[in-house]
């Protein structure tokens, strides 16, 4: 088993079909063992060089209700009337701090998540 650093593009496509190679080794093999630290390295790579940006808050609500299965209406208790929850969906109104708290629960998001700024539409 020979490890090096991921420094360039090349050894990061190398890497990867390494790891391709070693998916489905068993388990306390040193072909598993390999595969574990390709891993890492991989992941911290990608963690520098292709960073995945949060959503907004919003867009955060969206995927979540789409997850759960949740249309507008499943959160008139969170935010509000009909209106209100697609005055905010529709990002015409912004978030309040007690809607912030309710959907922290109802959706189980980090409420650091949801007092991201965001921009309104006119």
């Amino acid at each position: 088993m020979t490890i090096k650093p991921i420094k360039s593009k090349s050894d990061y496509q190398e890497t990867l079909r390494r790891l391709d190679i070693l998916f489905d080794a068993k388990i306390g093999t040193q072909e598993s063992d390999e595969a574990d630290i390709l891993g890492l390295l991989i992941n911290e790579y990608e963690k520098k060089y292709y960073p995945i940006e949060a959503p907004d808050p919003i867009e955060a609500i969206k995927i979540r209700m789409e997850e759960m299965h949740l249309k507008q209406i499943d959160l008139i208790n969170e935010i509000g009337g009909k209106s209100r929850v697609s005055e905010i969906l529709n990002r015409r109104r912004k978030l309040t701090v007690e809607m912030i708290r309710k959907l922290t629960l109802r959706l189980n998001l980090s409420p650091a998540l949801l007092i991201g700024d965001y921009q309104l539409t006119r």
